[in-house]
Order: C-alpha cells, then sequence, then structure tokens
C-alpha cells in the first residue's frame, strides 16, 4: 500500500510541472506581445506583469503559486501516512484532493469564476484535512510496541 499512498503525491508533481509549462508557453509570448523586456529591471516579479498582460494568462501562474501551497503540506502527510501504513481510504482521499486540485488548476487557468474555483478549494481542503488528521492519528498515537 506504500506504492499506492505515494503515487498521488507523484501525479501532483507532475501536474505542477505541466502548470509550470502552461505558466511559460502562455507567458512568454503575452510578454512578448506586450513588449516586455525580459532582460528589463533588476529583481523584477512575475508580479509586475499584472496589467501588463492579459489577466488569462497570469491566471496559469496563479494557479502554479496555489500549487506551491496548500500542497506543501499534502506531501509530508502522504509520505507519513505510506511510511506508518496507509488503508485504502487513506489513498483514495489522496487521489481526490489531486484530482480535484486539477480540476481547480484548470478551472483557474481557463475560466476562473471565483464561486466554483472556491467550491472546488474547499472540497480539496477537506480531503487535505481527512489526510492530516490520519496523518496526526497514525503517528501521535503509535503504539511503541508494536514493529510494523
Amino acid at each position: 500500500m506504500q506504492a499506492q499512498m505515494l503515487a498521488p503525491a507523484a501525479a501532483l508533481i507532475a501536474w505542477s510541472l505541466i502548470m509550470l509549462l502552461w505558466t511559460a508557453g502562455t507567458r512568454f509570448p503575452a510578454m512578448a506581445k506586450a513588449g516586455v523586456d525580459l532582460g528589463g529591471r533588476p529583481g523584477a516579479r512575475g508580479q509586475d506583469l499584472e496589467g501588463r498582460i492579459p489577466d488569462s494568462v497570469n491566471w496559469k501562474s496563479h494557479n502554479y503559486t496555489h500549487l506551491m501551497e496548500q500542497p506543501t503540506i499534502f506531501y509530508p502527510s502522504v509520505i507519513i501516512i505510506a511510511m506508518m501504513g496507509a488503508a485504502a481510504g487513506d489513498v483514495t482521499a489522496a487521489w481526490i484532493y489531486v484530482g480535484l486540485r486539477i480540476v481547480h488548476s484548470v478551472w483557474q487557468a481557463t475560466v476562473n469564476k471565483v464561486p466554483v474555483r472556491f467550491m472546488l478549494f474547499i472540497l480539496s481542503t477537506l480531503a487535505m484535512v481527512y489526510l492530516a488528521y490520519r496523518a496526526v492519528m497514525l503517528t501521535a498515537f503509535a503504539n511503541p510496541g508494536v514493529v510494523a
């Protein structure tokens, strides 16, 4: 069950890289069209592009940033659960989390209507809450006399 528990994390890593490529693939052409110089002022950041390139292009970057936020607690949670002994429900919850994050990404990168995006975020967060709970329960209440 260890590999099955880690597979959703691997999938989310791959998806994050896809979002990074999607961001670059849409941002660079938009920057060129807007006349934004890549060698511009020192210390420039992606957020400096707000209002300079179309919002719909920036949405991909916004989502990539989101994939670097909450998933940072997803990854250790699934590792802890995998190490301590995942149950089928844990694997299911991890795949639900990843599936909802991917749907959230596609929605935010294309349509970006906030009520739907927020609902997708809340649903994925509920899966994350379950995973965090399981990680705590498996570690805080582990029987030190039992060898796995």
